[in-house]
C-alpha cells in the first residue's frame, strides 16, 4: 500500500532538511527522490558517528593518529610504549630476540575495551631493550588456555627469510629515518593512471625492487607522458600470487620489494617528477592467515572481524571487518592516514567496493541499473558510513588527495560530495569498458562493431561522477584471462612480432586495432584514463605472479626490436582529447554524430578541438 502523498512529501522535506546538499543531488537526479530517506539515513549515520569520534576521541584528527600509540614505539627517555586491542585474550604478552624468546616475562596490563598496555624501561644508558632490527612477538594466552604467538596488527615492517613459511615482525626504529626532499605535486586536471607493480617491473627474471622502480620505471613513465601512478601490492601480503589482494599486515609497506626506506624514495622521486602516486589500498577484506595476518589475533573468531558466517568471504576465501566497530574504524582510519603522513601517497584506489557496499558482496548480482538495487536492506551501510569517514578523514587532512572507488554495481552518488549524501569519492572506475571491449572481440567480427553500441558503452556514466576510463587492467591481463593483444594477435604474437620478420595480416590488423581500442577508450571513458604495466608487453598471453624467481615472467616498457616497439605510446600521444573543455556552462561538454552506422565517429570535444575515428 502506497504512502499517502502528504507522508511522502513530509518524509523529503524531512531529507531536505537534514541533508545540507541533497536537493541539488535530487535536482541532478529527480529519479532518487523516492530513496531520500536512504540518504538521510545515511548521512545521519555519517554525522552521529563523527559527533561521537569527537566526543569519546577528541576528534578524528587524533582519532586517526592511533598509531603513533598502538603497536609498540620508543619514548623519549628510550624506553618502549606498547598497545593492542585484543578483547577476547585472557593475557597479552611481548616477547622476542630481546628476551630471549621467554613467552611470560613481558606482561601487558589491562586496561578498558579490551585494551592492553605495556611500559618496558630503557637500559642504564637510556637506549632502547629492543633495537632497530630486532624479531618480536605478540604472545596472546585465550580464554580456552591455548598460547598463541602473533604479529602486531600495528607492524611496520615485516619479512620473511629463507625457507620460511610465516613473516617475522621486526622492530622497524631506525636512528635516522628517510627524509622527504621534494613537495607534493598539484593535483592532476586530467589523470593518466599508470597501474603498477613493482614485483613484475623488471625484464630480469626476478622480483623487481623498490630501488629498480625508482630508478629504471619511474623515468620511463615520465617520458611517456603519464601524470599518476597507482602502486598495486604494497601492503604486506604473505602470499606474492594474490596479486596484493589478501593483506596480512596492513601497516607494513612489503619487504619483497625492499625497505620501508627505500619506498618512501621512491614515492619522492616520483613527486619530483610531478607524478602523483596512488596507493591500491586493501580494506574490503583481509586475508584468513592467523599467526602473521589479522585473523584471530586474540584467539576468537572475531576481533576485528565479523562472528560466523558475516565474517567470511566464500569467494575470496578471506575475513570481512565489522566496519561498526569502535577499534576497526580506529584501526582503518589511521591505516590510510599513516600512508598518506608516513609515506606520502596522495590518494587512494579502493579495491573491492562492491563487496563492502552490499551483503550479498555483489556475488550472483546483474545490476540492471534499477535504483531499487542500490538501497533498502541488502546495502550493508556500516561499510558505507566508513567510506564516507574515510573520504571525509582524507580530503580533511590533505584536501588535493584522490580516491577512486572499484565498483562495478553504479551505486547512485557514491562519487557526489558527503553533504549531498554521497559517497564522498573523487572518481569510479568505467568498469563495463573493459568488459564491452572483451565482449566485442569474442563476440564480433570487425565489420560487424557496432560504433553506436560502443559509444553508448563509454559514455554512459552519472552527470558529474566522474569516471577513470581504461581498456584493461590488471583484472583482465593477469592470470585466467587474457589480455587484448592477445586476443587480438593469438599465437602469431610469439613468432612474428620481430620486425625482422615479415608483416602478417594478424599482426598488423591487431596493433592497429588495439590502438584504437585504446584511443577512443581514452577519448571517450571518462574524465581520466588507465593503463595497466602490463599492457605494455604485448607479447604474453597473461602475466603469471611466481614466487620463483626463475619462473617470473618478464616486463619490457621499450623496446625497438618488435613490432609494437613504443606502441604504449599511444595512451600519451592522445593527451590533447584527455582534458576537459567548458561548453555552455558545462565543465567537460561532449557532442557525438554517428555517420553510417558502424563506420564512423566524430567527436567534438571543443568548437577548436574535433577527434574523427574511422574504422574502413
Amino acid at each position: 500500500m502506497a504512502a499517502p502523498a502528504g507522508g511522502a512529501e513530509a518524509a523529503l522535506a524531512a531529507a531536505l532538511a537534514d541533508v545540507p546538499g541533497l536537493s541539488r543531488l535530487l535536482e541532478i537526479d529527480p529519479y532518487l527522490k523516492p530513496y531520500a530517506g536512504d540518504f538521510q539515513r545515511r548521512y545521519k549515520l555519517f554525522t552521529q558517528t563523527l559527533k561521537n569520534i569527537e566526543e569519546r576521541e577528541g576528534g578524528i584528527d587524533k582519532f586517526s593518529k592511533s598509531y603513533e600509540t598502538f603497536g609498540v614505539h620508543r619514548c623519549a627517555d628510550g624506553g618502549l610504549y606498547c598497545k593492542e586491542w585484543a578483547p577476547g585474550a585472557e593475557g597479552v604478552f611481548l616477547t622476542g630476540d630481546f628476551s630471549g624468546w621467554n613467552p611470560f616475562s613481558y606482561p601487558y596490563k589491562k586496561l578498558e575495551y579490551g585494551k592492553w598496555e605495556l611500559y618496558i624501561p630503557p637500559k642504564q644508558n637510556k637506549s632502547s631493550v629492543v633495537p632497530h632490527g630486532s624479531k618480536l612477538k605478540v604472545v596472546i594466552t585465550s580464554k580456552s588456555g591455548e598460547i598463541l604467538y602473533r604479529i602486531s596488527p600495528w607492524a611496520k615492517y615485516v619479512v620473511r627469510e629463507g625457507d620460511n613459511v610465516n613473516y617475522d615482525w621486526i622492530q622497524w626504529d631506525p636512528e635516522l629515518s628517510y627524509q622527504f626532499k621534494h613537495s607534493r605535486p598539484t593535483k592532476p586536471k586530467g589523470l593518466r593512471i599508470y597501474e603498477s607493480h613493482v614485483g613484475i617491473s623488471s625484464h630480469e627474471g626476478k622480483v623487481a625492487s623498490y630501488k629498480h622502480f625508482t630508478c629504471n620505471v619511474l623515468p620511463r613513465i615520465k617520458d611517456l607522458g603519464y601524470n599518476c601512478i597507482q602502486l598495486m601490492a604494497i601492503m604486506e601480503h604473505a602470499y606474492y600470487a594474490s596479486f596484493g589482494y589478501q593483506v596480512t599486515s596492513f601497516f607494513a609497506a612489503s619487504s619483497r620489494y625492499g625497505t620501508p626506506d627505500e619506498l618512501k624514495e621512491l614515492v619522492d622521486t616520483a613527486h619530483s617528477m610531478g607524478i602523483t602516486v596512488l596507493l591500491d589500498v586493501v580494506h574490503s577484506h583481509a586475508s584468513k592467515n592467523s599467526e602473521d595476518g589479522l585473523n584471530k589475533f586474540d584467539g576468537t573468531d572475531s576481533c576485528y572481524f565479523h562472528s560466523g558466517p558475516r565474517g567470511n568471504h566464500d569467494l575470496w576465501d578471506s575475513r570481512l571487518f565489522a566496519y561498526s566497530s569502535w577499534e576497526v574504524l580506529r584501526f582503518l582510519l589511521s591505516n590510510l592516514r599513516w600512508w598518506l603522513e608516513e609515506y606520502g601517497f596522495d590518494g587512494f584506489r579502493f579495491d573491492g567496493v562492491t563487496s563492502m557496499l552490499y551483503h550479498h558482496h555483489g556475488m550472483g548480482q546483474g545490476f540492471s541499473g534499477d535504483y531499487s538495487e542500490y538501497f533498502g536492506l541488502q546495502v550493508d551501510e556500516d561499510s558505507l558510513v566508513y567510506l564516507m569517514l574515510a573520504n571525509h578523514l582524507v580530503h580533511l587532512i590533505f584536501p588535493d588527495c584522490i580516491t577512486i572507488a572499484e565498483d562495478v554495481s553504479g551505486m547512485p552518488a557514491l562519487c557526489c560530495p558527503i553533504t549531498q549524501g554521497g559517497g564522498g569519492f573523487d572518481y569510479r572506475l568505467a568498469m563495463a569498458i573493459p568488459d564491452k571491449w572483451i565482449q566485442i572481440l569474442k563476440e564480433f567480427k570487425d565489420e560487424d562493431w557496432n560504433m553506436g553500441n560502443i559509444v553508448h558503452t563509454l559514455i554512459n556514466r552519472r552527470y558529474l561522477e566522474k569516471c577513470i576510463a581504461y581498456a584493461e587492467s590488471h583484472d583482465q591481463a593477469l592470470v585466467g584471462d587474457k589480455s587484448l593483444a592477445f586476443r587480438l594477435m593469438d599465437a602469431e604474437m610469439y613468432t612474428n612480432m620481430s620486425v625482422l620478420s615479415p608483416l602478417t595480416l594478424v599482426i598488423d590488423r591487431g596493433i592497429q586495432l588495439h590502438k584504437m581500442i585504446r584511443l577512443i577508450t581514452h577519448a571517450l571513458g571518462g574524465e581520466g584514463y588507465l593503463n595497466f604495466m602490463g599492457k605494455c608487453v604485448l607479447s604474453i598471453l597473461n602475466i603469471n605472479f611466481s614466487q620463483s624467481t626463475h619462473r617470473c615472467d618478464r616486463i619490457v616498457l621499450d623496446t625497438d626490436e618488435e613490432k609494437y616497439g613504443g606502441h604504449q605510446r599511444v595512451d600519451h600521444n592522445t593527451d590533447f582529447i584527455s582534458g576537459a573543455f567548458e561548453h555552455n556552462g558545462c565543465p567537460c561538454s561532449l557532442l557525438v554524430s554517428i555517420f553510417r552506422e558502424k563506420k564512423f565517429l566524430s567527436v567534438f570535444r571543443s568548437i577548436s578541438n574535433v577527434l574523427w575515428f574511422g574504422k574502413h
